[in-house]
């Protein structure tokens, strides 16, 4: 990891940085930091609901909020398309040409249908609205930095690293956003925290991250279930491997005992809250149990502890199977807000 290692330490900055926000713009008059664009959601001729994944959470996320907060479209940030030349900022050029393949893809998407597909296709309908989620997520840690928090109603592709794609996961978003913070903040940004409470070990970041001692990689997921990636858990600095049917009591104590010890250990300057709701009970891949009010009290929890440090987190919804969870995510972000933790 040589490579991913360099660029990290990389400060060389680029005018074309098409999905930055100027400091002096980052406050817009009535905009929350909270990222989306209708281009997120995958429109595959319903080839998308073979995959249990709501393909459109992020547009029910946002007509929730919009309708619960009395927010309309000027009130999000939308990011632009992600380029290839960005792409190559973290992934290599034999992943990024792997994905001209079908059958390539299919396997990512876990899709098989879609290796009988044209690959203009898939590119236009599957891996176009990767491309934004994943310029949201590198969106929302900029304005996270301006106003101490974001949300991208998107992203968190926590099984793709630079040279792999899996899980769903085509493009690895969390390793853009890091690597983009470090390149383009270097004063600001010189050592980042990933939470990743997914129910799903985060095998992407962590393959990316072997080593990097700048960034510390806090993990709590189900040990019986996809990826089960041994090599990727070296570099998790905290780790619970929960079981199956986990209950809320056991999995907020742990949490709790994990960010307090992940803090003794490691003072971060940016949090990236990698917030799956695949954690739920009845999620199909998840297999937790952990209630609607428990994943509420887990997002205040993470929110909570770091915010009162003055340090800015950014938040991705990552996984999240049930139909359920837009409702859930919608519930959770009205009671950062109610809480005085949205600010």
């Amino acid at each position: 990891m040589k490579r991913l290692t360099e660029r990290v330490h990389h400060e060389e900055q680029e005018s074309e940085e098409v999905v930055w926000v100027k400091r002096e713009d980052a406050r817009s008059a009535g905009k929350l930091p909270i990222v989306f664009s209708r281009n997120y959601a995958v429109r595959f001729g319903g080839l998308e609901r073979l995959h249990p994944f709501d393909a459109a959470k992020g547009k029910h996320i946002h007509k929730l909020l919009c309708a619960q907060l009395q927010l309309d479209d000027g009130s999000f940030y939308e990011p632009t398309e992600l380029t290839k030349d960005q792409l190559r900022r973290i992934h290599t050029r034999d992943y990024l040409k792997s994905l001209r393949w079908s059958m390539n893809v299919a396997c990512i998407a876990e899709v098989p249908v879609m290796a009988f597909v044209p690959n203009r296709y898939i590119q236009r309908s599957y891996l176009r609205p990767m491309r934004f989620q994943a310029a949201g997520s590198i969106l929302a840690g900029k304005l996270a930095l301006d106003y101490g928090w974001a949300i991208n109603l998107g992203g968190g592709f926590h099984h793709c690293c630079s040279y792999r794609g899996g899980g769903f996961c085509p493009y690895a978003d969390i390793s853009l956003l890091i690597v983009r913070l470090f390149e383009q903040e270097p004063f600001r940004v010189r050592r980042i925290m990933i939470v990743d409470l997914d129910a799903h070990q985060g095998n992407g970041h962590e393959r990316d991250f072997n080593n990097v001692a700048a960034v510390y990689i806090l993990d709590m997921y189900n040990a019986f279930v996809y990826p089960r990636d041994h090599v990727a858990k070296e570099s998790i600095r905290c780790a619970v491997e929960l079981r199956n049917y986990t209950e809320d009591g056991f999995y907020l104590r742990q949490l709790k005992r994990c960010l307090m010890q992940s803090l003794a250990e490691f003072r971060p300057d940016m949090v990236v809250y990698n917030a799956g709701t695949d954690v739920l009970e009845g999620d199909p891949l998840g297999n937790l149990a952990i209630s609607a009010e428990g994943v509420i009290e887990r997002d205040r929890l993470v929110f909570s502890t770091f915010r009162a440090l003055g340090i800015p987190v950014v938040m991705l919804l990552s996984g999240g199977y049930l139909k359920a969870s837009a409702g859930v995510i919608t519930d959770s972000i009205v009671n950062l807000r109610l809480q005085g933790l949205l600010n």
